[in-house]
């Protein structure tokens, strides 16, 4: 066996290659080391994450779901209401009432009872748990969706990246990555995409598009707008390619088995599950899907059994589903919301932001289901034991995903921002 070599490629403060920094990355036998070029060296690294085919599916609980209305129930005690926990198929693992069919996959599902944040405003916990990174008035991070997509994406690939279904709550971008790796809205996975039929045959098409860029390079470019016309032309190619592949009929969810249809649920956040499904299959590398409502201040318990029961039947389908098709070793799926909600309940029977002590769910790519990481103090008021921070968990993601969390991206500033700014693995999540 040849000696392997190990390489990692860094872009520095002008764009251009360096050899500084060298982990973990391409393994070449040092005969072909030698000989490949530096430029060589790049497309490697980026070809063998690809090669990988992960993706992830992040369902995003607008609003903040009650960590003891989901996972951390706390039947009989002072804060925990009337809420009832039920059996799982992980015995000893029990979770709220709402959750019977979710309670079947609890083999395939890590719950962390311990997640612990500052920050309580929807907005900006949004952003942090997308991004990893607090709002800054100086630099806008890429959500880690648009870094996965980025990291793993296919340059070739003819469909987005990385898409966003559903329209609750606003959707974190790409921000310093650029308009290529942008998320593409889908507002109703009940309807096909907008504006994706070409009003002309192709070769006009075609030829409508080239007249557009000879256009652009003839005028504006040359007259000081060639960044703007090169990111145009970006835009347009990669709209081009996917209004003409046929990978578009990926985004038709009502050729799917009527019964697989009703199993998710015949409702938007259900059929935003089995889209997401369709398009991991194709090959896009993240989707996000949404589902709103659970900023539940008022009359919590009325809420939580539509709420829930909408993303209960999704949930599990979603998994018994990839677990079907082969695909769940090699796709992350993460639920989870901004934070959590105050154990107590206040004088409306609603429960309000609360950062301090919520949960997250993980199954999927490389994670050992079947275990509950953490805990919180009988009263839900804090962590007992094995806090887990943002940062850790965007860590465990970039690790289930294979992706460097110390990899840097150039913001517009010329400063280094990583993937994650610190944070440690979740060694748990992969034991």
């Amino acid at each position: 066996m040849p000696e392997k070599t190990i390489v990692n490629v860094r872009m520095n403060g002008d764009g251009v290659i360096s050899r500084r920094g060298f982990v973990q990355s391409v393994g070449l036998g040092v005969a072909g080391l030698a000989a490949a070029s530096f430029t060589d060296l790049v497309a490697l690294q980026a070809e063998e994450l690809r090669k990988k085919q992960m993706a992830c599916i992040l369902l995003w609980m607008s609003g903040g779901p009650s960590q003891m209305d989901t996972f951390d129930p706390k039947p009989g005690t002072t804060n925990g209401g009337t809420i009832q926990s039920i059996d799982t198929a992980v015995p000893g693992i029990k979770i709220a009432q709402y959750w019977p069919e979710t309670a079947k996959m609890m083999k395939d599902i890590a719950i962390i009872r311990s997640m612990t944040n500052k920050e309580g405003n929807h907005q900006r916990a949004t952003y942090q748990l997308h991004t990893g990174y607090a709002p800054s008035g100086t630099v806008k991070h890429p959500a880690f969706g648009c870094v996965a997509a980025a990291e793993l994406g296919d340059p070739k690939f003819d469909l987005p990246h990385i898409v966003s279904v559903g329209g609750a709550g606003g959707t974190v971008g790409a921000g310093m990555l650029g308009v290529s790796y942008e998320p593409f809205q889908v507002a109703n996975p009940l309807q096909l995409p907008e504006n994706v039929a070409t009003p002309v045959p192709t070769h006009r098409f075609t030829r409508r598009l080239g007249l557009l860029q000879s256009l652009e390079n003839s005028g504006f470019a040359a007259t000081g707008g060639a960044d703007r016309v090169r990111e145009h032309h970006s835009v347009y190619k990669q709209t081009a390619g996917m209004v003409l592949s046929p990978r578009m009929k990926s985004f038709d969810v009502s050729s799917e088995d009527p019964k697989l249809r009703a199993a998710y649920g015949q409702n938007a956040f259900g059929q935003g599950c089995l889209l997401a499904r369709r398009l991991v299959q194709a090959g896009v590398t993240f989707v996000e899907v949404r589902l709103g409502g659970w900023d539940m201040h008022q009359t919590i318990n009325d809420k939580m059994t539509t709420t829930a029961g909408q993303c209960d039947a999704a949930y599990a389908t979603l998994l018994a589903d990839l677990k079907k098709h082969g695909m769940l070793d090699h796709t992350l799926v993460i639920w989870m919301g901004e934070f959590g909600r105050t154990p107590k309940i206040n004088p409306n029977a609603g429960r309000d932001h609360f950062p301090r002590a919520f949960n997250v769910a993980l199954a999927g790519g490389g994670i050992k289901g079947g275990q509950v990481i953490g805990s919180t103090v009988e009263s839900g008021n804090e962590v007992k034991d094995r806090p887990v921070q943002i940062v850790d968990l965007l860590a465990s993601c970039c690790k289930s995903l294979k992706i460097d969390p110390k990899k840097e991206n150039m913001s517009p500033l010329g400063r280094p921002i990583k993937v994650v700014d610190g944070g440690t693995v979740v060694p748990e999540l992969f034991a």
